[in-house]
């Protein structure tokens, strides 16, 4: 793996990076080959498999797809390998049939489509709207629903036995909240968080191409413009603002939802080493 560039370039998969070498408030970044994150593990190639199995030493696969995205897509090359754990950890929000990477209201978050929710923008106030504000409504949603999902995915995290790879379908939504509380806990600052979370936007338009392949995505991709899911700045900056101010930031949230001071002793040890 190379410190000049993030990206792991494979055949089967647009959207995979590394999360070392991030800067963090005390100063160490962190550490490479420990964290992965990317998109949809389908297609990898077998020369795919062995870079992430050889090179990145992968363990644990995070997966943060539904239990329907993961019935018709069927199993992926990583399932078949002994030494390769898969979590499948659904975070269960998805605002279309199948995936987060779609339009819709938030499925499970119990609020009326036309209300304005506290995060949102409201007429006149200068900040960008739907496609601001449906992003920050799923990312509530993923809270709301299965925070149960988050904390057991930052703790899949912890362990010492190779790298740890999270991923949905995009490798921009579900896996940009995860990965964001993850490195919130680290320590990243939170312009590294942000701008980690928009890097994806760089792979967006082959990412959202190897989606259209699949009869799982391809209709709900198409149903909005491709830059509707282009991840920004903003979304992000907006999200954990609110979640700085309802919980005192996402440690604040984890805690309140059974996360330790181990818990992030052991997430620090791995990530910062």
């Amino acid at each position: 793996m190379s410190e000049r560039t993030r990206w792991i370039d494979l055949d089967g998969a647009a959207n995979a990076r590394d999360l070392g070498g991030l800067p963090t408030a005390a100063g160490r970044p962190t550490r490479w080959g420990r964290l992965l994150r990317s998109d949809n593990l389908q297609d990898l190639s077998v020369a795919d498999v062995r870079v992430l199995v050889d090179d990145y030493a992968l363990k644990n696969v995070i997966d943060l797809r539904t239990h329907t995205e993961i019935h018709l897509e069927g199993p992926g090359p990583l399932t078949r390998v002994p030494s390769v754990t898969i979590h499948q950890l659904s975070l269960f929000a998805e605002g279309g049939r199948h995936t987060d990477a779609v339009a819709g209201t938030p499925a499970h978050s119990g609020t009326a489509a036309t209300a304005v929710l506290p995060w949102q923008s409201r007429p006149g106030d200068g900040e960008p709207a739907p496609e601001h504000d449906r992003s920050i409504s799923h990312y509530h949603g993923y809270l709301n629903d299965r925070p149960d999902s988050i904390v057991a995915a930052l703790r899949v995290m912890t362990r010492t036995d190779g790298a740890a790879l999270v991923h949905c379908a995009a490798g921009k939504d579900r896996t940009g909240v995860v990965c964001a509380f993850a490195l919130e806990v680290a320590g990243v600052t939170r312009e590294a968080v942000i701008a980690d979370y928009t890097l994806s936007g760089e792979r967006l338009e082959r990412t959202l191409g190897r989606l259209r392949g699949s009869d799982t995505y391809a209709a709900d991709l198409d149903s909005r413009p491709a830059d509707s899911h282009r991840p920004r700045a903003a979304t992000m900056s907006t999200f954990l603002c609110h979640i700085d101010e309802r919980f005192g930031g996402p440690l604040g949230w984890l805690t309140s939802h059974g996360w330790t001071d181990e818990d992030t002793e052991a997430l620090r040890a791995r990530l910062l080493g």
